[in-house]
């Protein structure tokens, strides 16, 4: 693995992301009822993520883990071992709620309860949010700006799904949004254009359904075209032995479709191209983290 490593020192490199929930709390299954039985579910999100950071130690890759609130909450010392790593730890809010379902000021509360355990648990502030399902919309308009207010710098919440691609009217890389907040950077997920259709391939049940060989062709031609993958997973794509849920026979096949084949398709992708955290390779955002960092040890200095 080490030769391939290096093999790849002169390549493009991608942002590798996760999105760290359990098994039960995906979107497509959701209920009020099942909710109020989360504490009571078998939980597998530590055992599974912790196979993940294995992987990505073994191949020398360090990725994004969007981190639910709730999760970080029942299982600290997941979030430590994986900010300890060198991975970075991003918020994916705290309950797991669809912006869409949200008033601004239940937003609000979401993103701030989950930065702020998620900072008390590892000491480094949190730059990036990725909502559940990536379901900041035309809906609402004010997420962005409530994220600015609370201090982040990124969200890769962006999603063009099933477009025409006209109606897209965004680039596949990061962009800066001006907010009435102020301005904040989108790291979006790119999409594949067929017969003028966005197709979402970046990750998830998109990679499990796409064959490989698909899925590296088109990041063949994003390095041609001087362009970063965006790839998101979650740990419990991994895991094929999950107790299954009921639900809509839709978001059965979706889960649970080719659960066996994911681990070994990432590390096929693991080999074949160079990965790192959003912060760590997003430009502008490194950029502003690391000026963040000097006003900090400015500040410090001068306190001292």
């Amino acid at each position: 693995m080490a030769s391939s490593r290096q093999s790849q020192e002169t390549s493009m490199r991608h942002v590798l992301s996760f999105d760290v929930e359990e098994h039960f709390q995906v979107s497509a299954f959701w209920s009020d009822a099942r909710r109020q039985q989360w504490d009571r579910l078998e939980s597998r999100v530590e055992q599974n993520t912790l196979r993940l950071a294995e992987l990505l130690a073994h191949c020398e890759t360090k990725a994004t883990f969007f981190v639910l609130g709730w999760v970080a909450e029942r299982h600290p010392g997941l979030v430590k071992a994986l900010a300890k790593q060198g991975h970075e730890i991003a918020s994916h809010g705290y309950g797991h709620e669809l912006v869409t379902n949200q008033t601004d000021r239940e937003f609000r509360d979401d993103v701030r309860r989950s930065k702020r355990i998620l900072e008390d648990l590892t000491g480094e502030m949190v730059f990036g949010y990725r909502a559940p399902s990536f379901s900041i919309t035309d809906r609402t308009p004010w997420a962005l700006a409530t994220l600015v207010e609370e201090g982040y710098l990124y969200d890769s919440s962006l999603y063009g799904r099933f477009q025409r691609l006209e109606k897209v009217g965004r680039k596949r890389d990061v962009r800066e949004i001006v907010t009435t907040a102020g301005n904040i950077f989108e790291v979006a997920l790119p999409t594949a254009n067929l017969c003028g259709i966005q197709l979402p391939i970046a990750g998830g049940g998109y990679f499990r359904l796409i064959p490989y060989s698909a899925t590296r062709i088109f990041l063949r031609q994003l390095e041609k075209a001087g362009t970063q993958l965006v790839m998101y997973l979650h740990p419990w794509e991994i895991d094929p032995d999950q107790p299954r849920m009921d639900g809509p026979l839709v978001s059965r096949f979706r889960h649970y479709l080719n659960l066996r084949r994911t681990e070994h398709r990432l590390q096929y992708l693991l080999r074949d191209f160079s990965f790192a955290p959003v912060v760590e390779i997003v430009q502008p955002i490194r950029e502003m983290v690391q000026a963040r960092a000097s006003r900090g040890t400015a500040a410090c200095a001068v306190s001292g």
